[in-house]
């Protein structure tokens, strides 16, 4: 999969340096091959989750670090793009505000 805007999951690095090789792991799992489905995602990831935001918009959910990190992210499978939307630590995720996109 190609991943976009990396920028923000280094962005986020900055603030949380310990987040490091957590997000190593989850851009090098994701990258290594083309995702079809949901499905097929959860069989590396087991744990991401599909949620919409309050605009109907559809999200996966990463978690990352054990279970310390969150990455939100929208997914093309037809395309084989990641689009990274947010990446927040568990307490960030669970105020809920990412859902007002």
């Amino acid at each position: 999969m190609r991943i976009i805007s990396w920028a923000k999951v280094r962005d986020f690095i900055d603030l949380h340096p310990e987040s490091l090789s957590s997000m190593q792991t989850w851009f090098k799992c994701l990258e290594a091959r083309i995702y079809r489905d949901l499905n097929d995602l959860r069989s590396v990831f087991p744990s991401v989750d599909r949620l919409r935001t309050k605009n109907g918009l559809e999200r996966y959910v990463f978690n990352a670090g054990g279970n310390n990190y969150r990455i939100i992210c929208g997914i093309h499978f037809n395309r084989g793009r990641v689009y990274v939307r947010h990446v927040m630590t568990h307490a960030e995720y669970d105020k809920g505000r990412w859902k007002n996109e």
